[in-house]
């Protein structure tokens, strides 16, 4: 269950992550509030895994997720330009989480 907990709180910091950028400093109201329960729930689930999961592990694993779906949208949407070379890195990352939970 907390392998579970901690990918959904990995997705859900890319959301907070995504909806922060839209926000435009935390001035639009609806993106503002995604932020807010996105990071909420984010950390919440973090916390839950952590309580039977190395912190080290946890936390790469989080952010790893998080990041590369971040990066992701962007590309997706267009806020950020797409390339290779991004594309290959967040590849990557995405190798390294599944590394991380291999070896656990």
């Amino acid at each position: 269950m907390s392998w579970f907990v901690l990918v959904l709180s990995g997705v859900l910091e890319a959301v907070w992550a995504t909806a922060l950028g839209r926000s435009e400093g935390l001035t639009r109201l609806w993106p503002s509030l995604t932020f807010v329960v996105a990071l909420v729930a984010s950390m919440a689930g973090l916390g839950y895994a952590m309580r039977t999961l190395p912190v080290g592990t946890s936390y790469a694993i989080w952010v790893g997720i998080g990041a590369a779906l971040t990066v992701a949208v962007a590309m997706v949407t267009g806020a950020e330009e797409f390339s290779v070379v991004k594309a290959l890195l967040v590849v990557g990352v995405v190798g390294c989480v599944v590394g991380l939970k291999l070896a656990h």
